[in-house]
């Protein structure tokens, strides 16, 4: 099942006010059926089917915690400790980007590197709980891209400014809810056509399950919170004009421009 944010063409095309996004089932290109509130928060299908010409970002996490250097050969190719308990970090809710939207450079920073992830959403309220209650806790995954100032990270040695900016969390097309095995999922992230990351979650130091249990016992997960869970080696640099792409296997493609 495909769970998206659309904007009700025949809304949009009224004046006034920008409507707000609403939670949706892709139905086809361009079509999608209204839940009556987010999935899962209990939302339901309703009979209304609307059209939209664009996707909105598919989550609306009360926070978004990342995982860092969780694949040996990015913590190496960056010349990091591959490190012996989770790296988390968080970026805030307004660095959230819908597919298809523009990643805006910041004047800031004259280094800005694409990180390709497997997303998670979390589906119910977990609180210390075991890896199994993890795992069912589980409501779908999607594609993201950690978007990060190398150099601002860098120099501040902690992560908010140089992973925080507006735009720096492009997240989507949408949430696929049917994701029975998350070991061996394909990451690969593509600029301009180009491949420069390609890996497995296979491969990660830490698996999802364990994550999401060692993160529980930290910070209370919430319905909608959102873990993105490392990039696989292969980061680099960003530039106006490029079109970046992170593609998940059993979800699809996200994909951004970059000015």
């Amino acid at each position: 099942m495909r769970v998206v944010r659309v904007i009700d063409g025949e809304l949009a095309d009224c004046s006034g006010a920008p409507p707000a996004p609403q939670w949706a089932l892709w139905q086809s290109e361009g079509m999608a059926r209204l839940l009556t509130s987010a999935p899962y928060a209990g939302g339901i299908p309703t009979d209304r089917l609307v059209s939209f010409s664009s996707l909105q970002v598919p989550v609306t996490p009360t926070k978004i915690v990342c995982v860092g250097r969780n694949y040996a050969a990015h913590a190496k190719e960056l010349g990091n400790d591959v490190p012996t308990e989770p790296l988390l970090f968080l970026k805030p809710p307004s660095a959230l980007l819908d597919p298809g939207a523009a990643i805006v450079l910041p004047a800031a920073s004259q280094r800005v590197e694409h990180e390709g992830e497997l997303g998670i959403v979390i589906g119910a309220r977990l609180k210390d709980a075991s890896e199994a209650e993890c795992r069912a806790g589980i409501f779908g995954i999607t594609a993201g891209n950690d978007v990060t100032a190398r150099d601002l990270q860098k120099k501040d040695v902690q992560f908010t400014r140089g992973k925080g900016f507006d735009t720096f969390c492009p997240v989507g097309p949408w949430i696929e809810t049917e994701c029975a095995d998350l070991s061996s999922i394909i990451v690969e992230t593509r600029v301009d056509g180009v491949v420069r990351q390609h890996g497995s979650t296979s491969n990660m130091i830490f698996a999802v399950p364990y994550l999401l249990s060692y993160i529980s016992r930290i910070m209370t997960l919430e319905p909608g919170d959102l873990i993105l869970t490392g990039t696989p080696e292969g980061v680099g640099p960003i530039v106006s004009g490029n079109v970046v792409e992170v593609s998940i296997s059993g979800v699809g493609t996200l994909s951004n421009t970059v000015r």
